[in-house]
């Protein structure tokens, strides 16, 4: 049989107080309960640890020497015990995020100031990933994501939304002229993902009112690589609010279609395995980034 912590606070208290009934009192037990506890952990070391006397109670050798590691792990599970309260008070140690490029570029690089000054003692590191990645296998702690989830061994937190839209840079529209309707995107240069195809899925309604799907004059396997391109004049271009709120703001882009725009949004959701607990460090990142996700995004409507 093992050892328990009880069993060794137990004997720390009697010593130090001297008498089991002195002992029972501060532990709020019963003084039959204490005896017996130490005459359980005298049986599991197989060795007489205090002489008991009418008047007293005397360690024996073997007892001073075991007293000594008792007091020693005693200490060492509070001092463990207290850094744990302190780090869910203040979060600490490293923390690896994984997000695709232009999330990580767009919406949390931005935060990464305020969340530090906030949380001085977390590390970070980040990371980007285009793809999906096995949290595992790439020892990330939480991965950003963006769609919807299939991973079912996942836990998800969500963030937030971001709506898409329609846009193109003014230098592009006065050479091209401004697509009056909606079938006139036709005769221009349409910007677009490699893959998969629901990216090139945009929220305007095509004749049945189902979302247009387009077929890109240029495809980019990157986001950021289309706002690019879409800022360069080089076509139209379908994006979210986090990667392209600023843009719209300071007029680098246009949004096209604004009135027959669908309120169609991308759902963002903080990962993580069910099997990991939820530590004050991920705990903390994640709430940072919900509590700033309106500032995101713009608060585009």
């Amino acid at each position: 049989m093992k050892i328990t912590l009880d069993e060794l606070q137990v004997l720390i208290t009697v010593v130090d107080t001297g008498a089991l009934s002195r002992a029972a009192e501060q532990l709020g037990l019963a003084v039959s309960a204490v005896s017996r506890t130490l005459s359980r952990l005298e049986s599991k070391l197989q060795t007489t640890l205090l002489r008991r006397t009418t008047r007293r109670l005397e360690l024996t050798e073997e007892g001073s020497a075991f007293l000594e590691q008792a007091r020693q792990i005693i200490e060492a599970v509070s001092n463990a015990e207290e850094q744990m309260a302190t780090r869910r008070e203040s979060p600490a140690g490293r923390l690896r995020i994984d997000a695709a490029s232009p999330f990580m570029l767009h919406a949390v690089v931005p935060l990464v100031a305020g969340y530090r000054a906030r949380y001085p003692h977390v590390q970070l590191e980040l990371n980007s990933n285009d793809g999906l990645i096995d949290l595992l296998e790439y020892r990330t702690d939480v991965a950003i994501r963006i769609g919807r989830l299939k991973d079912s061994t996942l836990h998800a937190r969500p963030i937030g939304s971001s709506r898409l839209r329609v846009m193109a840079a003014p230098a592009y529209l006065e050479r091209h002229g401004r697509p009056r309707q909606i079938a006139d995107l036709a005769k221009h240069q349409l910007l677009g993902f490699t893959r998969p195809s629901t990216l090139n899925e945009w929220p305007l309604p095509d004749r049945d009112d189902m979302p247009l799907q387009i077929t890109p004059s240029l495809a980019a396997s990157s986001g950021e690589t289309l706002r690019q391109l879409a800022l360069e004049g080089a076509g139209i271009v379908c994006l979210s609010d986090f990667m392209t709120h600023r843009d719209l703001a300071a007029g680098r882009l246009v949004q096209l279609f604004r009135s027959r725009t669908l309120d169609i949004r991308q759902p963002i959701n903080a990962v993580y395995y069910r099997n990991t607990a939820l530590t004050a460090r991920i705990a903390s990142f994640v709430n940072y980034l919900a509590e700033h996700w309106d500032a995101n995004t713009g608060g585009c409507e």
